[in-house]
C-alpha cells in the first residue's frame, strides 16, 4: 500500500478550539454556581427573619400600601389611620430588594423585650393578588433615632441599620407625592 493509496488521517478535534469551549463551560459553570451561593449568602438571616413566604411576597406582591399606624384610644390596638397605594412608587422596586438583603440590616436581632405599640410608626402591606382586602405580609416600621423592623404575626424584631435613613426619606416623599 502506497502512501497515496492511504486513508486520510482523522482528523484531531481536540485541537486548540475544543479546549477553549471547554474551559468556557467549565468557568460558566463555575460563576453560575458562585451566583448561587453569593445570593443566598446575601439573604440567609433576612428568609429565617420573615420566612419564604412573606420573603417572596415582599419582593413580588402586586399590590403594596404605605400605612400610616396609631393606637386606637378605645380598644388600645394599632390601626391604619392612612393607607395608600405605593404599588407604582418610585424607588419600591429598589425599596423591595433592600428589605431583603441582610447587609442592610443590623444582626443579630434584639433581645426579646417588644416594643410599646405606639413605637410603630408605619407598616407597608403586601397584597399577593391586587384585588385582595388583607395583606400576605404586613411589616411594621419604627422610624424611631434607631429604627426597628418587625413582621406582624412573627416574633423578634431587627434593627434598620443602613436602610434606615433611606426608608425614612422613601416614606416621607412617598407620603407627599401621592394622594
Amino acid at each position: 500500500m502506497t502512501a497515496a493509496s492511504r486513508p486520510p488521517a482523522a482528523a484531531d478535534k481536540s485541537g486548540p478550539g475544543t479546549t477553549l469551549v471547554i474551559g468556557l463551560l467549565t468557568l460558566a459553570v463555575a460563576l453560575a454556581a458562585f451566583a448561587v451561593w453569593f445570593q443566598w449568602n446575601q439573604t440567609r438571616q433576612c428568609l429565617g427573619f420573615y420566612g419564604a413566604e412573606a420573603a417572596r411576597s415582599i419582593q413580588g406582591a402586586p399590590r403594596v400600601e404605605l400605612w400610616q399606624l396609631a393606637v386606637d384610644p378605645v380598644t388600645g390596638r394599632l390601626v391604619a389611620v392612612d393607607r395608600r397605594d405605593v404599588s407604582r412608587a418610585p424607588g419600591l422596586v429598589h425599596l423591595r430588594r433592600g428589605l431583603v438583603e441582610d447587609a442592610n440590616f443590623t444582626w443579630p436581632t434584639p433581645d426579646g423585650n417588644r416594643r410599646p405599640a405606639d413605637a410603630w410608626d408605619h407598616a407597608l402591606a403586601f397584597f399577593d393578588t391586587a384585588d385582595s382586602q388583607r395583606p400576605t405580609t404586613l411589616v411594621a416600621i419604627d422610624l424611631d433615632a434607631e429604627g426597628w423592623l418587625t413582621v406582624a404575626g412573627r416574633p423578634g424584631r431587627v434593627a434598620l441599620g443602613r436602610l434606615h435613613k433611606g426608608l425614612r426619606t422613601w416614606i416621607e416623599a412617598t407620603r407627599h407625592q401621592l394622594p
